[in-house]
């Protein structure tokens, strides 16, 4: 059975402005809670780390070392 890509994660590579789409996919995982984050709702990210987050609160306390 074929597998659309809203099956699966996109696999993004994270830049300082935005991020590109390097596999096809609907959604990232939260690098923190592991929460699936839709695209079109990815907000957060880290370019030096290469890794997404679902809030604003996660991704502080990532930058800051508490998670």
């Amino acid at each position: 059975m074929l597998m659309s890509s809203a099956d699966r994660p996109a696999k993004l590579a994270y830049g300082p402005n935005g991020f590109r789409v390097l596999s096809a996919g609907h959604y990232v995982l939260c690098a923190v809670s592991g929460e699936k984050i839709p695209l079109e709702m990815l907000r957060y990210w880290s370019n030096e780390r290469q890794e997404p987050y679902a809030t604003a609160e996660i991704a502080t306390k990532r930058l800051l070392g508490q998670v």
